[in-house]
């Protein structure tokens, strides 16, 4: 039976939905006071973009956010009440501000449900295995889930999926060994597993092999829809082998969360190795200097890092180390 696993880690609070040895669902969310989906909050139109039907907010924190649609009877300048939809996403070059809609009659303001919060409303059990236990999700394959996510390379047998991040779209490149039809298939269905494993949302574009009859492309698109829950939306396979889904996007994926600021996501990596490390001796983290410098500013996180380890910490930068190569180990006393 599939149950959550959950982690306040340093830095984020991690889950994963785990069957077996197999992480089917994925999440980090970092430390912060970003507003969540699901969050009641007060705003103020600042201005209208389209009449009645969109406009900028202001929120109380200063960020800006999107408003579809603009109330009846409020104009520019007025403060209301409004639902956060789907978070801010940083996009490569052109950030996208949060998007909110009305606050239904009667709502007051509050924050919006956590990760934690989130998987309990799932329904499904919710484990905490402590962090001098065995590690769980380590043994799920943690770690190499968040290789995927940052470098955007899944093997499945037969081949092999490269995941883009685009403005317009996320996009899956399938490559690989088989013959077409059946690389189709098993492309489509680990695209599927992908995407639910990394909360992927918004559009996705998944590029097959060319298949040249119906029944193939029927067939690689019921692989797809095998594997990936509903609700989503998508086309047909066409005759060049693409496909096209639509799915809900509240907030960032775990390749874009992880993509936005690699070196904080590194630091937050080498922390939870620190937490889970086990016997005496010193913890001595090694890494690329920019992660260095994020760990060095953020005494909070290596206090913390020093009680949950029970052990000192040393930092030391490692040059031409690769930001997400960064090791942990124990110096042994030589009195």
């Amino acid at each position: 039976m599939a149950e959550w696993l959950y982690e306040a880690g340093i830095g984020e609070a991690r889950a994963a939905l785990v069957e077996g040895d197999t992480i089917l669902e994925a999440m980090i969310e970092p430390d912060g006071d970003a507003c969540r989906a699901g969050a009641i909050l007060p705003a103020r139109l600042i201005r209208t973009l389209s009449p009645g039907r969109r406009g900028l907010l202001r929120l109380a924190d200063g960020s800006e956010a999107l408003l579809e649609p603009i109330p009846p009877g409020v104009s520019e300048g007025r403060d209301l009440l409004v639902e956060i939809v789907r978070e801010a996403l940083a996009e490569p070059g052109h950030p996208k501000r949060a998007k909110a809609r009305p606050a239904p009659p009667g709502a007051a303001p509050a924050p919006g449900p956590n990760l934690r919060a989130r998987i309990a409303a799932d329904g499904r059990p919710v484990a905490f295995p402590p962090a001098h236990g065995p590690d769980r999700l380590e043994a799920a394959g943690w770690s190499e889930l968040l290789e995927e996510g940052m470098r955007g390379e899944i093997a499945f047998p037969g081949g092999g999926l490269r995941l883009s991040l685009t403005p317009a779209m996320t996009l899956f490149d399938v490559d690989g060994t088989l013959p077409p039809a059946d690389l189709a298939r098993a492309g489509a269905a680990a695209a599927a597993r992908t995407i639910r494993r990394m909360g992927i949302g918004g559009s996705i574009g998944l590029d097959l092999p060319t298949l040249g009859g119906k029944a193939e492309r029927a067939a690689a698109a019921a692989a797809f829809d095998a594997h990936l829950p509903q609700p989503f939306e998508r086309t047909a396979v066409n005759g060049f082998g693409f496909l096209q889904i639509i799915r809900r996007r509240p907030r960032a994926s775990l390749p874009e969360l992880l993509r936005e600021a690699p070196t904080l996501a590194a630091a937050r990596a080498l922390l939870r190795r620190v937490e889970r490390m086990h016997g005496p001796g010193v913890r001595q983290v090694t890494a690329a200097a920019p992660v260095i410098a994020v760990l060095s500013a953020r005494p909070d996180w290596l206090t913390l890092a020093e009680r949950r380890g029970g052990a000192p910490l040393i930092l030391r930068a490692a040059a031409g180390l690769p930001i997400d190569a960064g090791h942990v180990h124990a110096q042994q006393s030589t009195a």
